[in-house]
């Protein structure tokens, strides 16, 4: 599934194609939303907002387009007129007289009115937005009394404690810190939970900018100029089991948390 960085990814494409342009033809794939293609068809596009893994596209009519990609979804954009060649069920597509926007494969669509976004039953329960949130409330939700004595490994998944989490991030964030998979916030100290606050939006907010890449970067770029495969140069942890921690040397573990896929090392998160 995609997490925060890469929604906003696909936000920031969304948006150069349709911000301030007229929508000139909008297709729904499911009948109970056809009915708004008449509506949104003439408005503008104001804005493509994220929140945690949700998109929003804003129009001058009073409506916002809500998607959510779920495991499946995927957003592309083309030339108008131009379809992507995919095998992908098609859901949701904007047109104006330059681009294309297309939604494949997901299926949490629907419209809001503007002012009635905090209702939806999906936004009205997310947590602090790690691609957004400033530095402060992250750190305030990460030592909310409501979740101290959830283990992180676990917490970190859910959307209500902060939304854009993931699961390479989870990994990551945790290895960063220094933090075991297990422990919960009740067992860490102050500084060791500010880490992490820390450590969740250095590593979200580089991932954006670096498209995907949460290693450090002085040693992905030598990595890569060994001639390494991204995938072997993106992640501190995440995805390399059993291949030495680049502090300490000590063999990474894969382990399921969540029935997710969640990696560590041993030594430095003791």
């Amino acid at each position: 599934m995609p997490e925060g960085p890469e929604i906003r990814l696909a936000a920031d494409k969304i948006e150069a194609a349709l911000h301030d342009r007229e929508l000139t033809e909008v297709f729904f794939a499911f009948d109970h939303l056809k009915p708004y293609s008449r509506s949104l068809t003439g408005s503008k596009v104001l804005a493509v907002e994220t929140r945690g893994k949700a998109l929003l596209i804003h129009t001058n009519c009073g409506l916002s387009i809500y998607s959510h990609n779920q495991l499946y979804g995927r957003w592309m954009t083309r030339k108008a007129g131009s379809m992507p060649k995919t095998n992908r069920q098609l859901r949701l597509a904007l047109h104006n007289h330059d681009y294309s926007a297309y939604l494949f494969s997901a299926s949490d669509i629907s419209v809001l009115e503007t002012g009635q976004q905090a209702q939806h039953p999906f936004l009205a329960r997310l947590g602090p937005d790690i691609m957004s949130a400033p530095v402060a409330d992250v750190r305030r939700q990460i030592k909310d009394p409501r979740f101290t004595r959830r283990c992180l490994g676990q917490l970190l998944l859910d959307q209500g404690y902060l939304a854009g989490m993931g699961n390479y991030l989870r990994s990551e964030s945790l290895h960063v810190a220094g933090i075991h998979p297990d422990r919960r916030p009740t067992d860490c100290g102050v500084e060791e939970l500010d880490r992490l606050a820390s450590s969740i939006l250095k590593l979200a907010r580089q991932s954006y900018r670096q498209r995907g890449i949460t290693n450090d970067l002085v040693r992905a770029r030598a990595l890569k100029a060994e001639g390494l495969r991204r995938s072997e140069y993106r992640h501190w942890v995440f995805a390399r089991e059993g291949r030495p921690c680049y502090r300490c040397c000590e063999k990474v573990i894969k382990t399921r948390v969540a029935s997710r896929r969640l990696y560590y090392c041993p030594r430095c998160q003791a």
